[in-house]
């Protein structure tokens, strides 16, 4: 599975981006797409994730409430609508895709896409 992470860019606090995630390669059956981040300095910490059949799970505090993951199958893409956007969400996001059931681990995960970089200024 290759994925293509896209949809970043800088915009202001309070505003709203979507970032996607298209597979392509093998069938996206059977996989769970999870979304991390990276700011600079800072280790890879989980954003958001989807399973096949759309159960989902967020990060604490930190994002849920803002944060939507979605997934469209025949278009072998996931979504990431982030609304009410804050300065601390400035970091590079990446998708990575695992078999079957989701998980917050980075390690956990087989395939990931290149990231993309969302800038939120104050």
């Amino acid at each position: 599975v290759q994925l293509q992470a896209s949809g970043g860019g800088l915009v202001q606090a309070g505003t709203s981006l979507r970032l996607s995630c298209a597979a392509s390669g093998r069938t996206f059956n059977n996989y769970a797409v999870g979304w991390f981040r990276q700011a600079p300095g800072k280790e890879r910490e989980f954003v958001a994730a989807v399973t096949w059949t759309g159960g989902t799970i967020y990060d604490g505090d930190s994002v849920k409430g803002r944060f939507t993951i979605s997934r469209d199958n025949p278009k072998n893409t996931v979504y990431l609508q982030m609304n009410s956007l804050k300065p601390e969400d400035t970091a590079v996001y990446y998708c990575a895709a695992k078999r079957f059931i989701f998980s917050r681990r980075p390690g956990d995960y087989d395939y990931w896409g290149q990231g993309t970089l969302v800038t939120v200024s104050s």
